[in-house]
């Protein structure tokens, strides 16, 4: 009965904003990071490399690494699961490559300019994602080498793997929030505009904090 209940299809309505929602947030995604490039300059400065590789790595192509599984809007939903997995993987490994890039350009900036490193949230909680972000992709090997999962379901492994994203995936947004809240971008944008983008990291978070969750509770109701 638990199964037959799992199985029944979603209101229409809520399938249709789903749909939407994902669909916004793609949009948001491509729209913000193209601001912050064209607000940042990259190739202008030392600094200008470091939001727009954070934003690339944390709004972008984190994002879209979880998005592309989404049920309702990703843009290929209709390929394999394998497909998708390998593509998670590389827009993760970008994800990284462009974190650390961005914390190291920073860092640089700030030995140039002979400024303190890490005093202030923004540089703090940004240390902490790049770090565990790193971290969180060398345990996620396991799901691709299934070798190295021994002893481990990969169930349970597939779990904590996404319970493991969604929380570094927020420990991105805050830093990306706490970003739009720098000295840099306040003295950049008007106040109509700061308020358009705190909303985008907010939006995106809650859109993917609700498809994790979602998928989630699906798989216990299927297992139950």
């Amino acid at each position: 009965m638990a199964q037959i209940r799992a199985l029944e299809p979603e209101p229409r309505i809520y399938s249709y904003a789903k749909t939407v929602c994902v669909v916004v947030t793609h949009f948001i995604c491509i729209g913000f990071t193209g601001f912050i490039v064209v607000l940042s300059r990259p190739g202008s400065s030392w600094f200008s490399w470091h939001p727009f590789l954070m934003t690339m790595a944390f709004f972008l192509f984190m994002t879209e690494a979880i998005l592309i599984f989404s049920r309702h809007g990703s843009p290929i939903r209709k390929l394999p699961h394998k497909t998708k997995g390998r593509l998670h993987w590389i827009l993760q490994c970008l994800c990284v490559c462009c974190a650390a890039l961005g914390m190291a350009t920073i860092s640089y900036n700030k030995h140039l300019n002979g400024k303190p490193h890490f005093t202030s949230w923004h540089g703090l909680l940004g240390l902490v994602t790049v770090c565990v972000v790193g971290v969180q992709s060398l345990a996620a090997l396991p799901l691709i080498y299934h070798a190295l999962a021994k002893g481990w379901s990969l169930a349970k492994l597939k779990r904590y793997h996404a319970t493991s994203g969604l929380i570094t995936y927020l420990l991105g947004s805050a830093s990306v929030f706490l970003g739009i809240n720098s000295a840099w971008f306040t003295a950049s944008v008007g106040v109509y505009t700061w308020y358009l983008s705190a909303l985008c990291p907010a939006f995106s978070a809650l859109a993917v904090m609700s498809q994790v969750t979602n998928a989630y509770m699906l798989r216990k109701r299927l297992e139950s």
